[in-house]
């Protein structure tokens, strides 16, 4: 894990929030945040509640940063693995490591470096990684030191195969030990042990901890040739430098003759205090097996010295490599130096490199890198160098400060740590990005899939409506002309027949000329009557306005049709009456001038009886008469107004002879009468 400003600024802010909130330092609250007392996950934030956009943005901001970030690539061959402690049967086992600096410095970075294993199912992963510890600095004379950083089992540092940037609040120290609480398992025998490839302790781009010495809990723990207390701090890690910018560049590499000592000078071209020395070894590229062993081409024994004075004549030595043994080799020995000024730098190979081509020995040299540090960093890219040897062969002198090795640039040690943790943190992002982002297309999925069949009904629904539309507008025509005809029969047809009989009343009483003259008055009337209902059922519409009084209306229309039968005409309820609607009144009307046109037509009655009955329930239309009766149905013309009105039309047996025609209209459960 590493927290970077650009990658965390949101977090920077909430902890400024929290500052404000709680009045503590920038610092002291990071720190908390690093010793595990505040939750990091308290500052992630929900992946659930990021938008479709927010979370494409953060796979591709992902991926653009994976893609300029150094790659694991896992060292093969031979090499010293670097600390184990004694071996446990359960995790519950304090263990402790501690590297004295030898000076006191001002820390601000902690690197802890796992050794990896094999797994056969999963591959690489760390093992001895302790599960709960905290990093403790402190000066000298202090024993206890000061707690900078703690980590638990639920700060999910492990599986991993990446190493743990720790930043930690600048701290003057001159000792870092980790106190391992909970320990984890090795591969093999999955025994407990606190294990770590390097421990590195860094103030700015300088690991402090370099070729420094190393305390642990027991003293007495075996030093085997791949494992102990030195490995620890030998800036020897299980990488190969693999940065992810600039441009490959092949190793120098020279024969040279057995009598000779090969000698490199590099110019610095102005005067530094040199403290750090790496020599990158030579790169044999991808292959599986290598094809040399990891030394190949690196010095027995190589002297280095600085000089202000090109001939050396001043010459100081700042530090000697020994290369023992294939441990004491790897793909960047780190030398720390005494701070010297100087601005030539020679190193002498003392005991050069023996290869055995089969037939006969010949003197191999092989750097792939040679940087020279100070406080301004290399010192030596670019810088031009000198062989003070005859070279039988070679590759070109300025590939020793190209600044690149076989995979890219080479990148300061602060720098690759810091890269190779975050890359592990965005690869562990990223899952749980793509993961949330897929649901989140699922989602959008589902909703298209929605909405298409949300607009399939639709469209279907408008199909449908247009068509129902269309059938209810045809039924609507048919249904009007249906009520033209019936109202035309209705209405006109009785009153032509009324005006008829009264015609023939009328001619009867030629001696009476009063009851002549009434005759001749009431078809006038009827005629006027009939010209209006023929102008209203040419337009429905207009229609509504006939009948508004239909108490007078039936009173009316029974004088004037039941011209010579007795007739009586009751009503009860007249004021539900008023509740029915316009069209329903017209019909119903219609009907019982129907009723008795069909008396004075067919009956033969000389009396009749009519009842309008109307309560909340329904209304009741009963039409007795004294006639010969019907044959047992209802004339269609009434059956045809009936349904026009949306009531029950039915033939009711008399108690004497004659007919008895009942109509009943239902009063609607939301309103009045329809």
């Amino acid at each position: 894990m590493y927290l970077r400003d650009d990658a965390y600024g949101n977090v920077r802010r909430q902890i400024d929030a929290l500052r404000v909130q709680v009045g503590m330092s920038n610092t002291r609250i990071l720190m908390l945040l690093l010793a595990g007392f505040i939750p990091l996950g308290a500052f992630a934030g929900n992946l659930g509640e990021l938008s479709l956009s927010a979370l494409e943005q953060r796979v591709k901001a992902i991926d653009n940063e994976l893609s300029g970030l150094a790659k694991y690539s896992l060292r093969t061959g031979v090499g010293a693995n670097g600390y184990r402690s004694k071996a446990y049967n359960t995790s519950d086992n304090p263990e402790w490591v501690q590297v004295n600096l030898q000076q006191e410095a001002l820390v601000d970075m902690v690197v802890l470096v796992p050794t990896l294993w094999r797994d056969s199912e999963k591959g690489f992963r760390a093992e001895g990684f302790p599960l709960d510890f905290r990093i403790v600095a402190g000066m000298a004379g202090d024993e206890q030191g000061e707690t900078v950083a703690a980590f638990t089992e639920q700060n999910g540092l492990l599986p991993r195969i990446a190493p743990v940037a720790v930043p930690i609040p600048e701290t003057q120290a001159d000792w870092v030990r980790i106190e391992a609480n909970r320990l984890s398992t090795r591969g093999g025998d999955d025994k407990f042990v606190l294990q770590f490839s390097e421990l590195m302790v860094f103030s700015g781009a300088r690991n402090q901890a370099l070729g420094c010495p190393v305390s642990a809990t027991r003293e007495d723990v075996g030093h085997w040739s791949n494992w102990g207390k030195p490995y620890l701090t030998d800036g020897f890690v299980p990488y190969l430098m693999d940065a992810a910018s600039g441009r490959k560049s092949v190793a120098f590499l020279a024969r040279a003759e057995l009598s000779t000592r090969p000698v490199f000078t590099i110019d610095l071209e102005a005067v530094h205090e040199i403290s750090h020395i790496h020599l990158h070894a030579l790169d044999q590229g991808d292959t599986a097996p290598q094809a040399f062993a990891s030394d190949f081409g690196i010095p027995r024994k190589l002297v280095i010295e600085g000089a202000t004075r090109s001939d050396f004549s001043d010459a100081h030595l700042l530090t000697e490599y020994q290369c023992r043994s294939l441990y004491d080799c790897g793909p960047i020995m780190m030398q720390r130096t005494s701070p010297t000024p100087c601005r030539f730098v020679r190193l002498t190979a003392t005991d050069p490199y023996l290869h055995d081509t089969g037939t006969h020995m010949q003197n191999r040299i092989a750097f792939a890198e040679i940087e020279v540090f100070s406080e301004a960093g290399n010192l030596a890219l670019g810088k031009p160098v000198k062989a003070d040897f005859r070279r039988l062969t070679s590759r070109p002198l300025s590939h020793i400060t190209d600044g690149c090795n076989f995979y890219g640039n080479i990148l300061p040690v602060r720098d690759w740590m810091v890269q190779l943790a975050r890359r592990h943190d965005l690869e562990n992002e990223r899952p749980l990005v793509a993961a949330e982002l897929n649901r989140h297309y699922l989602r959008q999925k589902a909703n298209l899939r929605r909405m298409v069949w949300l607009a399939t009904l639709l469209t279907l629904g408008g199909v449908i409506i247009i068509l129902v539309d269309r059938m209810i507008r045809q039924r609507a025509i048919l249904r009007m002309r249906e009520q033209i005809a019936a109202d035309l029969h209705d209405e006109l047809g009785a009153n032509i027949h009324a005006i008829g009989l009264l015609g023939d009343l009328a001619r009867s009483a030629k001696t009476s000329p009063r009851k002549r003259d009434a005759f001749l008055q009431r078809m006038r009337a009827l005629t006027e009557r009939t010209g209006a209902a023929a102008r209203y059922c040419t337009n429905l519409l207009e229609a509504e306005g006939l009948y508004e009084d239909l108490v007078a209306d039936m009173r009316r229309a029974a004088t004037r049709i039941m011209a010579d039968i007795d007739y009586e005409l009751s009503f009860e309820g007249e004021e539900h009456l008023a509740r029915i609607k316009p069209r329903k009144r017209i019909d119903l009307f219609l009907f019982y001038k129907e009723c008795l046109i069909n008396i004075i037509r067919h009956s033969g009655a000389t009396r009749a009886d009519i009842r309008l009955l109307a309560d909340d329930k329904e209304l009741r239309l009963v039409i007795r008469d004294n006639g010969h009766g019907l044959d047992g149905s209802i004339p269609p013309s009434l059956i045809r107004r009936a349904r026009l009105l949306g009531a029950q039309a039915r033939f009711e047996k008399s108690d004497s002879s004659g007919t008895c025609i009942a109509l009943t209209l239902k009063r609607k459960p939301l309103g009045g009468l329809l």
